[in-house]
């Protein structure tokens, strides 16, 4: 992919992650514990760890919690979305090239991790250790939606090649 391409598929990677970011603003959680959220926007940032690189997902991921923190959030959400992506990329980053770990098994360590990192700030930013008795609640919600995510960048990983792989491909097939 040349440069030129690379900045415009990131730019429309960091567009869908934060319409993703933005629609998942708008559906009410019921669940009492703050927090808790599917993470849409993740799906984007599997897919560009395995599609493009860690520096891409960095990219993409910091991008998209610094605008929608200066649209739609504020400096606390802020603080608390980049403690949890973080971890949450240092986690994936760790994992990914271990055989070991599916897409799914990376995206579910970062649904964890990111949950964990939360918390982490949240006890800091509060100054109390209370907080963290949340991880009962929370580490296991981050697993699931970690593996919905992981399962749906999985598919998008399989099934939506880059520009590169789609010329290889039509060369092969003619």
């Amino acid at each position: 992919m040349r440069r030129n391409q690379r900045i415009a598929y990131r730019g429309c990677l960091l567009a869908l992650a934060l319409v993703l970011s933005y629609l998942e603003s708008l559906i009410p959680v019921f669940y009492g514990i703050p927090g808790i959220r599917l993470g849409l926007a993740n799906i984007v940032t599997v897919y560009t760890l395995y599609r493009l690189s860690a520096a891409d997902a960095c990219f993409i991921t910091v991008g998209r919690i610094l605008l929608s923190a200066l649209l739609f959030g504020n400096v606390t959400t802020m603080i608390y979305s980049l403690a949890g992506a973080a971890f949450s990329l240092g986690a994936m980053l760790l994992a990914k090239p271990f055989r070991c770990f599916s897409s799914m098994g990376v995206s579910i360590l970062g649904g964890v991790f990111h949950n964990i990192g939360q918390l982490v700030a949240a006890a800091f930013l509060l100054k109390t250790g209370g907080i963290l008795s949340f991880m009962t609640v929370l580490l296991p919600v981050g697993a699931v939606a970690g593996a919905v995510i992981g399962i749906v960048a999985g598919i998008l990983i399989r099934r939506v090649p880059l520009e590169d792989e789609e010329d290889s491909r039509g060369e092969e097939d003619g």
